[in-house]
């Protein structure tokens, strides 16, 4: 696998919350020259960015980082970023419902948001390291049943990212319509390398283009 591939599914990250224009702007000057599969960043940004980087697909984060908005709460931010120009939304589940073991609650509003989202690609983070097994076991049926087009490991500001051992759980429990992204810890060209021959479609990552392509 040569960097060109691996740079074709990498989200290109940015999500830090005192990130600036400057940076973001640099951000997306990379994500065009080296082609990668996305920039993802905070929702603030993807007016200025749909203005200043027309042919650059957008995606951003819906009830980032902790998920416990309220359902309508998290449609209305679906929509309005999609307005604005994002054309995929990577959403976090309500942890709280999972550990109450409300499923059908974590399958509707995942269902509600699909359909806030239609004709647009939606990504669903899980935040693999506040659950159980059993628990994303339940999730990865949750987000098949609801018919998002990706399962996601985490937001990156959980207490631990991406694991191999969870992808293999995720390519076992889900559909086989559902794709998935790896995200959190991913810093290098083999990281990234190592995910996608696992079995991920997307990694998100902040530095994959610059251990590649190192100033």
């Amino acid at each position: 696998m040569d960097n060109k591939e691996i740079l074709s599914h990498i989200d290109h990250t940015l999500l830090k919350p005192f990130a600036t224009w400057e940076q973001i702007e640099k951000l997306c000057s990379e994500a065009v020259k080296y082609g990668t599969a996305s920039v993802c960043v905070p929702p603030c940004y993807i007016e200025r960015i749909h203005k200043n980087f027309p042919t650059l697909n957008i995606c951003t984060v819906v009830g980032f980082p902790l998920g416990y908005e309220t359902t309508a709460a998290k449609i209305k931010d679906t929509q309005e970023s999609i307005r604005l120009g994002a054309s995929e939304i990577d959403m976090v589940i309500n942890i709280c419902e999972v550990k109450n073991e409300n499923y059908d609650f974590v399958e509707d509003e995942i269902r509600q948001l699909r359909k806030a989202s239609e004709g647009k690609i939606l990504k669903v983070i899980i935040e693999t390291c506040y659950l159980t097994e059993e628990e994303k076991k339940a999730v990865c049926r949750c987000v098949t049943n609801a018919g998002a087009d990706y399962i996601k490991t985490s937001t990156g500001f959980g207490d631990k990212g991406a694991t191999i051992e969870d992808i293999e759980l995720f390519k076992k429990e889900i559909g086989p319509d559902v794709k998935i992204k790896a995200a959190g810890g991913i810093k290098t060209a083999e990281d990234a390398k190592k995910y996608i021959e696992c079995g991920c479609d997307r990694v998100g990552a902040s530095s994959v283009v610059g251990d590649i392509y190192a100033e």
